[in-house]
């Protein structure tokens, strides 16, 4: 009789967790922590790479580094304010699931508790609009990344006949990531091979592909959190209301 009640104990607390906040955290977190790390380091490779081959004098690229150190700082903002977040979030699910309140039958919802919910779903879905332009963001690099990879491809291809390799060349003065006045600002024949074959650039680009797949997560999980404070917030009118009927 005492394993049976332990064994129904455990199956209703297990009943009580909020599953779709667990795994929305999860991904969250892990999203968070791929997008923040990678793009971090990604970053910095990316500016010593435009440093050493495209914009050798300083004042060409000083508002490209103090860009890419502000996103840096943005990026930990991000990290610290999603954890908080999620544990947030993750706290609201577990306090407002249906099997909790069966365990808690005195549970009752208060007009704070119902606007802090609300709050919650706003918040989730704003959060959620604005992820989905960090993840179209977070994108732009790969695409740079990747031109520059297929044209060193293309260039090292046997079926392609070139008569002169100096005349492919890579220039990124044309996507404005530095000034049109920067020297040399491009990229052409062996140096462009270089580049392409440096682990500078091998890392970035792996690493711009997992910040942006992470991003993607990101919004994954916040799409699950929208859908869990939604109903959690469905649960608190309904239990409100189931209050007031009990009332009369």
């Amino acid at each position: 009789m005492k394993y049976t009640s332990c064994f129904e104990c455990c199956i209703k607390c297990l009943g009580g967790v909020p599953y779709a906040s667990l795994v929305a955290t999860i991904l969250c977190f892990s999203g968070v922590a791929l997008f923040c790390g990678c793009g971090h380091v990604a970053l910095t490779g990316t500016e010593s790479i435009l440093e050493t081959h495209f914009s050798k004098v300083t004042t060409d690229h000083a508002m490209l580094t103090t860009v890419i150190q502000l996103m840096q700082y943005v990026i930990y903002g991000i990290a610290s304010f999603f954890f908080l977040y999620g544990i947030i979030l993750l706290a609201e699910g577990f306090y407002t699931t249906s099997a909790v309140k069966e365990l808690h039958s005195e549970f009752k919802t208060t007009i704070c508790g119902r606007c802090i919910s609300g709050m919650f779903v706003f918040l989730t879905y704003i959060l959620g609009v604005a992820w989905l332009g960090v993840f179209g963001f977070s994108a732009v690099p790969v695409f740079l990344f990747y031109n520059m990879w297929s044209t060193c491809n293309a260039m090292k291809s046997p079926t392609i006949n070139i008569t002169n390799i100096d005349s492919i060349c890579v220039d990124v003065r044309q996507y404005g990531i530095i000034p049109w006045n920067a020297t040399p600002g491009k990229a052409c024949g062996a140096t462009l091979g270089d580049i392409c074959s440096s682990s500078d650039f091998y890392l970035s680009y792996h690493l711009y592909i997992v910040a942006c797949a992470g991003a993607g997560a990101t919004v994954i999980a916040l799409l699950i959190y929208m859908m869990a404070t939604t109903y959690n917030f469905a649960v608190l009118k309904f239990k409100s209301r189931e209050d007031c009927c009990t009332k009369f």
